[in-house]
């Protein structure tokens, strides 16, 4: 029996990694492993091969490796059923890891070297929104980003 093989039969006999048709669900399993679930890490440590891919000693301890594990299950080779293999990998990726997985958050801006000038005021309701921009228009944002008062 692989090692695939050895963990799929594992997981599935936890029913709440199963659909109805007895199918593992990647999602399922990836969630409750980003969750530390108990049952999920003691499923885990009953087999001693499973084990050692998946756990670290340290000090006599079990530790749980998270990212090896989930760096596994998301193998596209991992499972044969491809529906259940990319059901939540659609999505921006980056060295081919999805943001879900990496576990990071950009944000873009899409104006990154602009200065909105803009106001509250009634009368600057009216007038157009003008962009400066940081090389074009330097002397405007140098006045704009100016302290208003002197300490």
């Amino acid at each position: 029996m692989t090692f695939n093989t050895k963990l799929i039969d594992l997981l599935k006999t936890n029913h709440n990694l199963v659909d109805d048709d007895g199918e593992l669900l990647i999602a399922a399993v990836q969630d409750r492993a980003w969750k530390m679930d108990h049952d999920l890490v003691k499923l885990l440590l009953s087999d001693p091969e499973i084990k050692s891919k998946f756990f670290d000693e340290i000090d006599g301890c079990w530790v749980f490796n998270i990212h090896t594990f989930l760096e596994y299950i998301s193998q596209k080779n991992f499972l044969n059923n491809s529906y259940t293999r990319f059901k939540n990998r659609i999505g921006l990726t980056i060295d081919g890891k999805s943001l879900r997985e990496r576990g990071e958050v950009a944000l873009v801006w899409a104006y990154k070297d602009t200065v909105l000038e803009g106001g509250q005021t009634k009368e600057e309701e009216k007038r157009k929104e003008i962009f400066f921009n940081e090389v074009l228009a330097q002397d405007e944002i140098n006045r704009l980003l100016d302290p208003k008062s002197a300490d």
